[in-house]
């Protein structure tokens, strides 16, 4: 749809000016009046964002929520279906198409439609693009920081890299409580890098027959080397790589010799490929996975600390309805929470709005009250990773890997 000359000139002074909140909900106001409310919406959610207590921002948000009679054209009738199915009858002759919808289970059709060829095995291992950079992300500075240090400052400093001898190869190991963004960082590296992401996970590997498991773990490096610079992200890699001591499977066994074999690459074919990993048990990871050359570094990924959770608060309540929210106050009830945890948060609270205009009949914003009440049914999920990793730093090997984790427990008095 081509805009109107003025709505043009008016988005462009929002554009210029965006904290103009009388400028904002006048657009919004035109964009509603030319049948235009998904950009009506995000105007009027953008100046309530802006100004919550604003009236004319709220009206606005109010009457574009609402349902639009004039878009829902009349529901079909069984007559109407079947002829938007096979089509208006012929003006003269028989009706074939009729015809084959009276015998179409009794009898296969004459002509069936290619689905094409077969699909190469491959392409389950197609890279893509990240999307997001460090700047999506809300806190984590420290891992920023290790994840710089290891794969950015050397990609972006090349005379430097030569002069130390910096190696573009190498991988690093997340570990921390589930939920608290180890997947998000590795694919913000990526876009950091301006490198391809590929994620992997153990369904994408794991296969019942003998060597199939091998031969995909050398399909996804060579699909990484072709795309260099790329990211190869294994998510859980505790399921893939997991202890040879602690198993008697010759199946697992085998992926594990594999995967080292690949991150090894003997060839020097790693070049520009970084690997990332994640598990929610490093206990579990086969220690050769960890030796250097290989996932060699370990950087422990903790939950979000306030300013992070006063981050993911208003990045998930960004495109919402809402007034009167105050991040700061819900990071402060919100210590242990995880990002997942604090995301479900946001959902309960959306969910409790929405089910409370539809009983009213009357469209309402997001308010503090819905997220308080949905804090009051949500609780966080990482006391039970902690509880484990508390045994583990306390009553397992103690090999230095776990240094970070045992200061921050120390710190939060774990």
């Amino acid at each position: 749809m081509d805009d109107d000359p003025l709505i043009d000139a008016i988005r462009r002074a929002v554009v210029a000016a965006p904290e103009d909140v009388t400028l904002r909900v006048h657009l919004g106001r035109l964009l509603l009046d030319a049948g235009r409310r998904v950009e009506a919406t995000t105007e009027a959610a953008a100046a309530v964002a802006v100004a919550p207590d604003d009236a004319a921002a709220r009206a606005l948000m109010l009457e574009a929520l609402q349902p639009d009679a004039t878009a829902s054209p009349a529901a079909p009738g069984p007559d109407d279906a079947a002829t938007d199915a096979a089509g208006p009858p012929p003006a003269s002759g028989f009706d074939w198409q009729a015809a084959e919808q009276q015998v179409e289970h009794i009898v296969e059709p004459a002509f069936v439609d290619d689905d094409g060829p077969d699909p190469d095995p491959a392409s389950a291992f197609s890279v893509e693009r990240a999307g997001v950079r460090f700047a999506d992300v809300g806190g984590m500075e420290t891992v920023k920081q290790r994840l710089t240090a290891a794969f950015l400052a050397p990609l972006a400093n090349p005379e430097l890299r030569t002069l130390y001898g910096k190696s573009l190869r190498g991988g690093l190991l997340l570990y921390g409580p589930p939920g608290c963004g180890k997947t998000f960082i590795a694919r913000a590296v990526a876009g950091e890098l301006g490198a391809r992401f590929m994620s992997v996970s153990i369904t994408d590997v794991l296969d019942p027959y003998v060597g199939q498991s091998e031969r995909n773990i050398e399909a996804v490096f060579r699909a990484a080397r072709a795309a260099a610079p790329c990211v190869v992200f294994f998510d859980e890699v505790d399921a893939l790589g997991q202890r040879r001591s602690q198993t008697r499977s010759s199946h697992v066994r085998g992926m594990v010799n594999q995967l080292l074999t690949e991150l090894d690459g003997i060839d020097g074919g790693n070049e520009g490929v970084f690997v990332l990993a994640a598990t929610n048990q490093p206990w579990d990871v086969d220690p050769a996975l960890r030796r250097p050359g290989r996932l060699d570094r370990t950087v422990l990924v903790l939950p979000p600390d306030a300013p992070a959770r006063e981050a993911v608060f208003r990045g998930h309540l960004r495109d919402r309805p809402v007034e009167g929210i105050d991040a700061a106050a819900l990071a402060k009830r919100t210590e242990g929470f995880s990002g997942a945890d604090i995301a479900y948060v946001c959902e309960v609270a959306a969910e409790r709005a929405l089910m409370d205009s539809v009983t009213t009949g009357s469209v309402r914003l997001i308010g503090m009250a819905d997220l308080l009440g949905a804090l009051g049914e949500v609780r966080p999920s990482t006391g039970a990773w902690l509880d484990a990793a508390r045994n583990v730093v306390l009553f397992g090997e103690d090999d230095g890997t776990y240094a970070d984790l045992r200061a921050w427990l120390e710190r939060s008095k774990r």
